[in-house]
Formats: structure tokens, C-alpha cells, sequence
């Protein structure tokens, strides 16, 4: 089968076409004929530090964790699925486990579901990783109708999921943007936008919750911006984030009473632990889907499996609005 394989990491490193053995089957598993393939900012990390960041493969690697596809072979124990169903997932490209971008990919079954019937191949790979990250976050956080919720970079990848999920929920949801694009999108999807660039955090925690606070705080940005969550999150609220690499003063937390909720949804596929959480995860996000809940935005620029490179290089030049896709 034709994959992209990366020979070697580094800032410049290079995708290369090849012909790689396709893979077998095996037990737990299904084989999927990769439709479309998603690029996230990790999959950009791995290529750009390689070895600097423990999960990232041996070379040459086949890097791609989301996919949506359709089975070709179904491995023993498996009963959910019949070759021919249409799936989606994030099932490989760290550590051990091949990755999406090839023709094929063998995935635990325990981290796929059926794809969302209202979507297209390209906008269900667009989805797996930032829906559930953003749904992990929301439901740790304790998501309830009628909050008040914050959603920091509701724009970007699972900002913009993040920001739909709870609103299906019935919270109140505000979002942080940076620009007039940004706060359109922003606002297009039920948001209220708040331009953090001419805005302080005090003026928009006055202005939207008169001064008490969000109730639960979504910071898809995070490191330094952490600070800001704590500081418009009410008293004993909630805060979730998805970055938090950092060294960080946690005073400003303890004494507002603050629960912290760190999100690393690719804890089941590096440590095989709970990975069925991730299958129930998809199911109920097809179903958001399916009845109009929620809808992946995706970048304008298509690109093919050949252009992964171009693919990568347009996330990272940050013009992307939406999830870069590349379809096979």
C-alpha cells in the first residue's frame, strides 16, 4: 500500500511517498481503508521534536492519528463491526501504533465508532481528537444547563467543539477570539465573541457575569493564559484545560476555591488504558452530530495524501481557520 513515511525528525523534516507491506488484521482490531485523514498541532510536535517528546514513534514513521474510513477486515472479538461500515477514530500515529496516513491502518476497535451519518468522510476525520478532548474537559468540569461557560481560543481546533458541545448542553457560552474572523466564527456558532485583544479580563467578567465570574472555564490555550482563566472563573468554579506544560502560580486558584482539570485524551492509546471510554466518547458525539449539535469546521485549502507536508506547514503558519484535512 502507499503510505507517508517520515524518516527522520526535525523542523524540516520531509514526508516520502512509499510502498509499505499493507498491514494484517489482528484480534480486537479492524482493518480501514483511510478515506481522510486530519492534521492536529501534536501530530506537528511529533514531526517538528520527534524523541524530544516521549510518545512520539520509532523511523520511519507513519505519523496521522484521526481518520474516518471504511472497514475492509474485521479481527476476532469483534462484533460491532462489518466490513464495509463507514468509521471514524484516533487510533495510531504515537508510540507504537502506525498512523493514518497511508491507504490502510489497523485499528483497536475499542477506539472507533460509526461515523456520524450527516457528516462526510472529510469533516468526520476532522473530529476525533479535538471532540473528544473538548468533550472530556466539559464533562470532568461538570458541564450543567443554564451555566455560564468560558471558552479560551473558540476558534481553533477544540475551542470551536468545545464551544458547540456545551452549548448542546445548555450552558451560556462565551469564547474568546483575537480577530474580526475569529469573533465571526465565534459568534456563527452561538457563542458570545470577546475580543481578548481590547478587552481585559476584569471588563468582560463584569460586563457578562457582573463581576461574579464563569461558572466553568474551557482553556484550549493555556501556559500563561491559565492565569486569565483563573482570574474570570467564579468562586469554587470549574477550570479545564488542554495545555499545561508550565510552571504556573496556583494562589490566585486557592483562594477562589478552584477545581483544575487537566485533559490528555491520549492517555488510552499511549498506556492501552480505558480505551473503550474513547468508542462510547464517539458514539454520543456521532449522535450530537446526527441530530444538529455539533458541526466540524474545516479549513478552505483541500489537500491531498501526497501534500501532508503542505498540510502541516499550513497548520502551523496559523492562516488555517478550521481543521486541515488531507483525503486520500
Amino acid at each position: 500500500m502507499k503510505a507517508m513515511l517520515i524518516h527522520a525528525y526535525g523542523e524540516d523534516a520531509t514526508f516520502e511517498a512509499a510502498e509499505v507491506e499493507k498491514p494484517d488484521v489482528k484480534a480486537g482490531h479492524v482493518l480501514v481503508k483511510i478515506a481522510a485523514s486530519s492534521v492536529n498541532t501534536v501530530d506537528t510536535m511529533i514531526r517538528s521534536m520527534g524523541k524530544d517528546l516521549p510518545l512520539s514513534p520509532d523511523t520511519p514513521a507513519i505519523l496521522g492519528m484521526d481518520f474516518a474510513g471504511t472497514v475492509e477486515a474485521v479481527g476476532d472479538g469483534v462484533t460491532d463491526y462489518s466490513v464495509g461500515d463507514e468509521v471514524y477514530g484516533c487510533a495510531g500515529g504515537l508510540a507504537d501504533l502506525p498512523g493514518a496516513l497511508a491507504e490502510y491502518m489497523v485499528a483497536d476497535s475499542h477506539l472507533i465508532a460509526h461515523k456520524p451519518k450527516n457528516l462526510s468522510m472529510r469533516e468526520a476525520a476532522a473530529l476525533p481528537l479535538v471532540a473528544i478532548t473538548a468533550y472530556e474537559g466539559l464533562v470532568r468540569a461538570g458541564i450543567k444547563p443554564g451555566q455560564k461557560v468560558l471558552v479560551h481560543g473558540g476558534s481553533g481546533g477544540v475551542g470551536h467543539v468545545a464551544l458547540q458541545l456545551a452549548k448542546h448542553w445548555g450552558a451560556d457560552v462565551y469564547s474568546t477570539g483575537g480577530g474580526e474572523k475569529q469573533l465571526a466564527l465565534i459568534e456563527r456558532l452561538g457563542a458570545t465573541g470577546i475580543n481578548y485583544k481590547t478587552e481585559t479580563v476584569e471588563q468582560y467578567v463584569a460586563k457578562h457575569t457582573g463581576g461574579a465570574g464563569f461558572d466553568l472555564v474551557f482553556d484550549s490555550v493555556g501556559g500563561a493564559n491559565l492565569t486569565n482563566s483563573f482570574e474570570a472563573a467564579a468562586l469554587n468554579g470549574q477550570v479545564a484545560t488542554t495545555v499545561s506544560m508550565c510552571e504556573l502560580d496556583l494562589t490566585p486558584a486557592h483562594f477562589k476555591g478552584l477545581s483544575l482539570h487537566v485533559v490528555f485524551m491520549l492517555i488510552p492509546m499511549l498506556h492501552d488504558f480505558k480505551r473503550e471510554q474513547h468508542a462510547e466518547i464517539l458514539r454520543d458525539l456521532a449522535q450530537i452530530c446526527e441530530s444538529g449539535g455539533l458541526k466540524p469546521v474545516l479549513d478552505e485549502e483541500p489537500f491531498s495524501l501526497e501534500q501532508v507536508g503542505q498540510a502541516y506547514a499550513r497548520l502551523q503558519s496559523g492562516k488555517a481557520m478550521g481543521k486541515v484535512v488531507v483525503e486520500n
